[in-house]
């Protein structure tokens, strides 16, 4: 199948398969006579396996990873599950950041009066803020002022 078969088939963009060939992640397409792309079904399989760790969240040098593992029928489990657990110890420091940064902006938006006058606490704290901690520090110093 070419290409444009290949992407709809996987899920995967024909940009992406064209990119993920320029990095090594899939080996090179075969290729017709006229020069055109042709991809196995064994290849549409290796495509969903790359989307479905993408929509997990997976870089691509851990999908590169995992893709060794995955052809590697002496691959050891613990070897995958490493890979696994170490992304899910970054997905969650990850969501503790966003909560963070959700809590800091509630705080912010708490302390807005959203009305007619030009004060605002949230402007405030953009203008003014040189790290995050700073950042929670004054939203947190903001939950003390009256309105």
């Amino acid at each position: 199948m070419n290409i444009g078969q290949a992407a709809k088939a996987s899920g995967v963009s024909a940009k992406m398969i064209r990119y993920y060939e320029q990095t090594g992640l899939i080996p090179p397409a075969d290729r017709t006579e006229s020069g055109y792309r042709d991809y196995a079904d064994s290849d549409v399989h290796m495509l969903r396996f790359i989307r479905r760790a993408r929509d997990l969240g997976f870089q691509v040098a851990e999908i590169d990873e995992l893709l060794s593992l995955w052809r590697d029928r002496d691959r050891q489990s613990a070897d995958v599950k490493r890979i696994t657990a170490t992304h899910i110890e970054e997905l969650r420091r990850k969501i503790a950041s966003l909560e963070q940064m959700a809590d800091t902006l509630q705080t912010l938006s708490d302390c807005c009066a959203g009305d007619h006058r030009p004060d605002c606490p949230i402007l405030a704290d953009l203008e003014n803020a040189t790290d995050a901690s700073q950042a929670k520090g004054r939203a947190d110093g903001l939950k003390r002022l009256p309105r």
